[in-house]
């Protein structure tokens, strides 16, 4: 169902949800999940505590929530841009261009992932839900295939297995980005993706 399709009560709901995980977000990443109480939420969405839980079961519901959110962005812009390109090469570079574009426009649900998330600085994947694993997994299946496409037609050298180029991709980006999102005095994300790319294109060693 569209949005011009919704009744006015079902887009009122629609827009009280989004006020209430947007003061979740804020409080979290200003004082940390665990120091954040549901009444917080309610006074900084100015709603009363009982509307939070007609919307959210808990904290841990609101927080998965915006992680979820965040995933199906993630998921939709990096497939499309894929999607978009006529070539592999292509392909790939707006898949680098894409996930930066994604990551900077939801930097602070990011940067709450990660705060809150033991133990996975440099793997998206550890802890999240299983939609999310999945969203994941159908990604990099669809990378994989970029990379093995590019080889079969002789475009990219056969110096790997397609899922572990696809992984070594993923990988390369998300640690630039984590880098700028610790350090952005000293670290910035390049603009042009062949910055990145042909780490994999031209390789390091002189031939």
């Amino acid at each position: 169902m569209s949005r011009n399709e919704m009744t006015r009560r079902e887009r009122e709901k629609l827009k009280h949800r989004q006020e209430i995980l947007d003061a979740a977000l804020h409080l979290f990443s200003e004082y940390g999940f665990h120091n954040v109480s549901m009444q917080q939420v309610a006074d900084r969405s100015e709603f009363s505590i009982g509307t939070l839980y007609n919307f959210f079961d808990n904290k841990e519901h609101l927080y998965s929530t915006l992680l979820d959110e965040l995933s199906k962005k993630f998921h939709h812009a990096v497939t499309s841009a894929v999607e978009a390109g006529s070539e592999e090469t292509e392909m790939l570079r707006n898949f680098v261009i894409a996930k930066a574009e994604i990551f900077c426009e939801n930097m602070e649900v990011v940067r709450l992932y990660f705060q809150e998330t033991s133990g996975s600085r440099f793997n998206f994947k550890a802890g999240l839900d299983e939609e999310i694993k999945i969203r994941y997994a159908e990604f990099m299946k669809k990378l994989t295939t970029v990379f093995a496409n590019g080889i079969k037609k002789k475009c990219f050298n056969n110096i790997a297995d397609p899922y572990l180029l696809a992984v070594a991709l993923d990988s390369l980006t998300n640690a630039i980005l984590l880098g700028c999102l610790d350090d952005p005095e000293n670290m910035s994300y390049p603009q042009d993706p062949d910055v990145l790319l042909n780490i994999f294109f031209k390789g390091l060693l002189v031939s």
